[in-house]
């Protein structure tokens, strides 16, 4: 069977974690490398949870360090979201294998160079490593055979301000460079995760009741995610927008509508971060994103239960 190759940019906290998970079960998916971003977690911290992810999994894909900040501004972590080690306060013991290198831009730049077409790009963390690795080698834009970007929020609410999603907020500059760079783009906005996308009591009691390591891993790291989806963001349950988009990745069925149009990504203080959508195309602008708008949220989870059984 020939497989998928896959490439995972990523901030490694809890629900980072389980859409790596996902990716490594997957039968007719190899993940080539993961490149670690600040975000969620100092970046150190993401190294180690995604390494230990990686373990767990039993594989061996190598983790490289990436960039520890954003381009023009301060870093601010989720810890508040996440817990103090990203993982739901477990505090999981320290990986065995090291990091594989510490220039994940670079990396990026040769893998995508050495196999033009081949390879889908999955972030799911903020834009900084994409966008310093374009500015690099502006063709990798070309070289990247899709891209699916967990991050925005397409005409909706944000979740770290009104107008923006955390991972875009983050670092709008970068963001509004790799949106621009002509890449083969769909985005994946925070929104798809809500309401009945949600795993409620019933559905997370079933994942404990699977009785595999990884089931276990995947609903144990994410309980300070479950508190703070419910109490900050009123919602009815667990939302995991990291492993959503990595179901779409995985099965493009999920997402059940989607079509191009012109985004751009404001810098400005008030609505920083904001993927604004030219939904009915008043700017006459060239369309550069694919939005994905709808989900199959039953699909969506029996994608994530498949990797977990």
């Amino acid at each position: 069977m020939t497989k998928r190759r896959f490439i995972i940019d990523t901030d490694t906290a809890s629900d980072d974690a389980v859409a790596i998970l996902m990716a490594l079960e997957w039968p007719d998916v190899q993940v080539d490398a993961i490149t670690m971003v600040f975000g969620n977690m100092p970046i150190e911290q993401g190294g180690i949870n995604a390494r230990y992810t990686v373990e767990l999994c039993g594989q061996e894909t190598p983790v490289y360090q990436g960039t520890a900040r954003p381009l023009l501004r301060e870093p601010y972590y989720a810890e508040f979201f996440h817990g103090s080690d990203g993982m739901g306060e477990m505090h999981y013991p320290p990986p065995k294998r090291p990091l594989a290198g510490m220039d994940a831009v670079n990396e990026l730049v040769r893998r995508f160079r050495e196999a033009p077409g081949e390879i889908t790009l999955i972030t799911l963390g903020p834009l900084t490593n994409i966008a310093l690795a374009l500015s690099l080698e502006p063709k990798m834009a070309e070289w990247v055979k899709e891209c699916y970007i967990m991050g925005g929020a397409a005409c909706t609410v944000g979740n770290i301000t009104p107008a923006a999603e955390y991972n875009i907020w983050c670092d709008p500059e970068a963001a509004r460079m790799v949106f621009h760079s002509g890449m083969k783009i769909m985005m994946v906005g925070w929104e798809h995760c809500r309401g009945e996308a949600n795993l409620d009591d019933e559905e997370m009691a079933m994942v404990y009741g699977f009785g595999t390591e990884r089931a276990k891993f995947a609903m144990d790291c994410n309980q300070s995610a479950l508190k703070a989806s419910r109490e900050w963001l009123g919602d009815p349950g667990l939302g995991l927008p990291d492993p959503m988009t990595m179901a779409i990745a995985l099965n493009r069925d999920v997402c059940t509508r989607s079509s191009m149009h012109y985004v751009d990504v404001a810098c400005d203080e008030l609505t920083r971060g904001m993927t604004v959508v030219d939904e009915l195309g008043v700017t006459n602008k060239e369309p550069n994103i694919e939005v994905c708008w709808e989900i199959d949220p039953v699909l969506w989870k029996e994608t994530l239960y498949q990797t977990l059984r």
